[in-house]
């Protein structure tokens, strides 16, 4: 079949750019490009492993894990149903936090990225400042082989541990980020999410604070004298979240951030640090 005859097929599928960015990313061209190929003749190896794909699109799997990558900060990362798929929302998070350390740490840092799934957060900051370690932890065997993968795809040095958190974790950081499953246990979310992505990344207890309050309760142990710790937060959970830090953390500064779409996103803890915005 050509290009032009498959991306007709596709249609009937899905939407008309899921269509080309299936077609596109199996045939190594960007989706632009297709319009200059569409006489092409695909091989019938790779039709038939689009027309599976377009199945798989119907039958309600998210785009991101039929073409098994994202584009997160201008980086491409390998990711499959074993880890969430990352969002607009945790650029921004990656965004605020690479400011807010150009502005206040002149030296190479330590990061521990927790719950890392993909690797997402850790390994973009590693590319875009300066670290001296970058530390990728979570829980869950199945994430973290994604993360291996993505470590090796672009030759990073970050090391990658399997843990709860923090937990027996002695080493001191300049950065602790993380963006922890913080959904309700009986809170409403999307079918496409709720069916396809991993639970254990999504819920965090009854008022979906369970995983904050296990990265606190010893994060002092962790800590650096001067020190910056980034949390992805449900849009509700600012408030009580801020009196659950009171309980671990004194002398600190906070600032909650909201996102593009105007709802409380991002909480960043300072520690010893004047804030410099």
């Amino acid at each position: 079949m050509t290009v032009e005859e498959l991306l007709v097929l596709g249609k009937s599928y899905a939407s008309s750019d899921h269509a080309k960015i299936l077609l596109a990313e199996l045939l190594n061209k960007n989706p632009l490009e297709l319009l200059n190929y569409l006489d092409y003749k695909v091989n019938i190896e790779l039709s038939n492993k689009y027309k599976e794909e377009l199945l798989a699109l119907k039958n309600g799997k998210p785009l991101q894990y039929v073409i098994g990558n994202v584009n997160f900060y201008g980086i491409k990362y390998y990711i499959n149903e074993n880890v969430l798929i990352p969002r607009f929302e945790t650029e921004e998070l990656v965004e605020n936090t690479i400011n807010y350390i150009k502005k206040n740490f002149n030296y190479p840092i330590d990061i521990v990225d927790l719950g890392c799934g993909s690797g997402v957060i850790g390994l973009t900051l590693e590319k875009k400042i300066s670290t001296k370690s970058v530390d990728l932890i979570d829980i869950s065997p199945k994430a973290l082989t994604v993360t291996k993968k993505n470590i090796i795809n672009l030759n990073s040095r970050a090391n990658i541990m399997e843990n709860n958190f923090l937990e027996n974790i002695n080493k001191k950081y300049d950065l602790i980020i993380s963006n922890p499953p913080y959904i309700k246990t009986d809170e409403q979310i999307e079918n496409i999410v709720k069916e396809n992505e991993p639970h254990i990344a999504l819920y965090g207890g009854i008022e979906g604070l369970d995983c904050y309050k296990e990265i606190l309760k010893n994060i002092n142990n962790n800590l650096k004298e001067k020190a910056l710790i980034a949390f992805e937060i449900g849009s509700s959970q600012a408030q009580d979240l801020i009196k659950l830090i009171n309980i671990y953390l004194t002398n600190v500064k906070i600032i909650v951030k909201k996102d593009l779409s105007g709802r409380d996103r991002m909480l960043f803890i300072f520690k010893n640090i004047g804030i410099n915005e």
